[in-house]
């Protein structure tokens, strides 16, 4: 009896399938189920099936991490890989290089995909959206500086709004290094604090020329620019993600040169039209006060201006004499009523008092109001109308 172990049978079964030529190239579509990405590695684990059958797929990141869509269960896909065995667990499985959605291209699926998480984010609402300036005087623009886009708006800008200057940043717009040069351009545009509007395009291509405007790392950078921007991708019908998320999009970059530049000659032309209808209002106005002027120099009052002001001079002596009088009354009676009042006043005075032959006895300037505040022999104060004495006092007599 030959006897061997099960890593050995599993080896061997490994080794089968590995040397099967029919197994090594295999394209196998299926709808994906269990689906599983584990970003810390980037692997991806799942499972296809159809109605009958299901088998075990795996995909590793060096493989994951060159698709342009993101696989999920439930889509039906065609994987391309080869038959083999793990030899831990003694399970075959398909190992996936590649992965097309079964129906749709995948680059049309991943800017489905895309579209759709951004508009669920709310990045692509009007509401959110920077106003294009009127009159800009800086224009950044983010495109190839060899390419036709960039003269198109060189030109553009020459003729329609010579006033405004150009900022370029040479960009590369096509390519697997377009979308972080594409990032890197409008960063820098965005630094430049008196940059007004930035453009970001290229000319017209395919689907795959123009990718890099349907990436997610374009997309945010765009909604990261606090300068406004206007998406300038040349392909007049078809939207690129870079439009949907741009505060403008233009059709074409001359169109986005169009859209952002006033045409000098219209605007020479409304200030010519506003100049003819400012002066002619001007005149209108100055003729409308000329006639009024004219309607008051015929008017009653300044024809005969002199018994005009006769009358009011009459009124005015009229009312002077009445103040005269009522000043005259008012200041009599004052008078009377302050006499009356001194009189009553000097009448409590003191010096009245004293007047009719009283007197006031003190003591150090205070008024000695008792005999008992007095002792013999002491020296008092008398105060008369007239003048005052130093007085002995000999005796105190009390009443009583």
């Amino acid at each position: 009896m030959n006897v061997i172990t099960v890593s050995q049978v599993n080896r061997y079964i490994k080794a089968l399938l590995d040397e099967s030529v029919p197994l090594r190239n295999v394209f196998i579509c299926g709808e994906i189920s269990n689906f599983k990405h584990y970003y810390s590695s980037g692997h991806m684990y799942f499972t296809l099936k159809d109605e009958n059958s299901q088998l075990k797929a795996v995909m590793f990141s060096s493989y994951a991490s060159k698709l342009k869509f993101n696989p999920e269960s439930g889509m039906k896909v065609i994987c391309s890989g080869r038959i083999s065995a793990y030899e831990k667990n003694g399970e075959y499985q398909l190992y996936v290089d590649d992965m097309q959605p079964d129906g749709v291209g995948a680059l049309n699926l991943a800017f489905e995909q895309l579209k759709e998480k951004l508009f669920k984010e709310g990045v692509c609402s009007d509401e959110i959206k920077k106003r294009i300036p009127q009159y800009p005087k800086k224009i950044g623009v983010a495109t190839s500086d060899i390419g036709a886009a960039v003269e198109d708006i060189k030109n553009i800008t020459a003729r329609r709004y010579p006033l405004a200057e150009l900022v370029i940043a040479p960009t590369i717009v096509q390519g697997a290094s377009a979308p972080s040069d594409i990032v890197e351009s409008l960063r820098l545009l965005d630094a430049v604090e008196d940059i007004d509007v930035i453009i970001v395009g290229r000319g017209g291509g395919s689907i795959e020329d123009l990718w890099a405007f349907n990436t997610e790392e374009v997309a945010r950078a765009v909604i990261a620019c606090k300068t406004p921007v206007v998406s300038a991708v040349g392909h007049e019908t078809d939207y690129t993600i870079c439009d949907f998320v741009a505060d403008l999009r233009a059709p074409t970059p001359s169109a986005a040169a169009e859209l952002v530049c006033p045409d000098i000659q219209a605007l020479s032309s409304t200030l010519s039209m506003l100049r003819n209808s400012l002066a002619s209002y001007i005149s209108v106005i100055i003729d409308d006060n000329m006639q009024y002027v004219s309607e008051l120099s015929h008017s009653p009052v300044l024809e005969n201006y002199d018994s005009v002001l006769s009358s009011y001079k009459d009124t005015i002596d009229v009312l002077e004499t009445r103040l005269r009088d009522s000043f005259s009354y008012s200041a009599e009676h004052k008078a009377f009523r302050l006499s009356s009042l001194a009189g009553r006043l000097n009448a409590l005075s003191p010096l009245a008092v004293l007047a009719r032959g009283y007197s006031v006895a003190q003591r150090n300037d205070e008024i000695i109001k008792s005999v008992s505040d007095i002792k013999e022999k002491e020296k008092i104060h008398i105060v008369f109308h007239d003048g005052s004495a130093i007085c002995k006092v000999d005796e105190v007599v009390k009443n009583g």
